[in-house]
């Protein structure tokens, strides 16, 4: 693995899910018999908890989290295991239920899969009406399903166009500044071509192609595209006549039409440097972009297909263990690392949006009239993963246990588009393959 893709995988623990173990999950069996639901014990004891080893500063703030919980009661002792970012999401799928700790943490998107193979238990339960009152809309739509939640999570994610403002200016082109006023898909275009006149190689634009749009990064990044042009990925538990509608198909046709002035990105510095002046990316990528470009970063909204401006959101969760026989401990540990010191210590650390209400609007990033008020904007109006109206924004990505085959077969898809394949064709072949997996799995129905 390249260096560039070392790092992304780092990244991405912020705010993707894992790309190659969501696949590990395609294959899973599970979803017979009742609701796996936690023993509430007696509150107080020893209590195993495990996460993914993410970047430093991130695991030095849940360390430190889980520290200063140990030494403020003495009812409950935690014991935190962090394990390799890369392999965590298979470790979960490959271990047996009653060897998972009584709390876990899971990228959002494998969660309806941890629930169909009964490896998660509802927390409505054990954590307090406070913490989950105080948790952002868009939060609690990743975490549930059915009317119960399973997950919550201490950041989100989004997605924006980091703009270069000494190019645009440069070339003429008058760029949104909130969602309200987002460039519909051919404004977008027009600023491309108004851009490449002024470049000397003609490529104005970065998508992360040196991530590849096979991997979870494809569906999470462009998968808005199909949402804001009146499409989804799925509708009903049915893939085709959504993913791959007339509206669909067209959206993806024009993004197809971009590859011409997208820089290839080899070597992750097309922004940075100066080559493109817009890179379309998520929340994480300020700290190194702001470094860069100082005063001259802006930050847009990803451009209108009709539907309205979309963006992905949805990132690592924190649940409990669907055989612990301590959860009201459980609970009351998850209450405190959603405290407000936890959730700024985590999100200083990592720069995500915080998850919760309070620490969101304290955020000197994300807070109104910070840099980054537009991701907050953005996650202040969730769709939820169906019913996708023209007002929402925030996208989550489809909480189904059949996520894996979604994610795959759509990042082959969007792939094959941009290679120059028809975008029709490829999103039919998507569809039906998806659609074919879910029958074979009986709509993967978690009871």
């Amino acid at each position: 693995m390249s260096s560039t893709s070392r790092k992304y995988r780092r990244t991405a623990c912020t705010g993707l899910a894992l790309a190659l173990p969501l696949a590990a999950l395609a294959a899973c069996g599970g979803g017979s018999g009742t609701d796996a639901s936690a023993e509430a014990g007696s509150g107080k004891g020893t209590i195993s908890v495990w996460a993914h080893q993410g970047q430093k500063s991130e695991d030095a703030a849940l360390q430190a989290a889980v520290k200063s919980f140990n030494s403020s009661q003495s009812k409950i002792e935690v014991e935190l295991k962090l394990l390799p970012g890369n392999d965590y999401t298979k470790t979960i799928t490959t271990t047996d239920a009653s060897k998972l700790p009584d709390v876990l943490e899971f990228d959002g998107p494998t969660m309806a899969n941890f629930v169909y193979n009964k490896k998660l238990a509802p927390i409505d339960d054990y954590v307090s009406s406070k913490t989950m009152a105080n948790a952002t809309d868009a939060g609690k739509t990743q975490g549930e399903i059915g009317g119960k939640h399973y997950g919550l999570g201490m950041y989100d994610s989004g997605l924006g166009i980091y703009g270069n403002k000494k190019l645009l200016d440069a070339a003429g082109v008058k760029y949104p500044t909130s969602v309200d006023d987002a460039w519909t898909a051919d404004e977008f275009t027009a600023a491309l071509k108004a851009l490449k006149a002024k470049d000397s190689d003609g490529k104005t634009l970065d998508i992360q192609e040196n991530n590849g749009l096979t991997t979870e990064w494809g569906t999470y990044g462009f998968a808005p595209i199909v949402s804001s042009a009146g499409g989804s990925l799925l509708k009903d538990g049915k893939a085709e006549g959504a993913l791959d509608s007339p509206k669909a198909v067209s959206a993806l046709k024009t993004f197809q039409s971009w590859k011409t002035y997208v820089d290839p990105n080899t070597d992750g510095n097309a922004f940075t440097k100066g080559r493109v002046a817009l890179s379309w990316v998520g929340h994480w990528m300020y700290p190194t972009y702001s470094k860069a470009l100082g005063d001259d970063l802006v930050v847009l909204p990803l451009p209108d297909f009709g539907n309205g401006p979309k963006t992905g959101q949805g990132s690592w969760a924190w649940g409990i263990g669907a055989d612990s026989k301590n959860a009201k401990a459980a609970g009351a540990f998850m209450d405190y690392l959603l405290n407000d010191t936890n959730v700024s210590a985590m999100t200083t650390a990592n720069g995500a949006p915080p998850a919760t209400k309070s620490a969101l609007a304290a955020s000197s990033l994300y807070k109104q009239g910070g840099p980054l008020q537009l991701f907050a904007d953005q996650l202040a109006k969730p769709c939820g993963d169906s019913d996708i109206t023209k007002s929402c924004v925030a996208v989550t990505r489809p909480v189904t246990a059949g996520y894996p085959t979604i994610t795959t077969k759509f990042g082959e898809a969007l792939n094959s588009i941009y290679g120059g394949a028809d975008p029709k064709s490829a999103l039919s072949k998507a569809a039906r393959a998806i659609d074919q997996d879910f029958s074979d799995n009986a709509g993967y129905k978690i009871p």
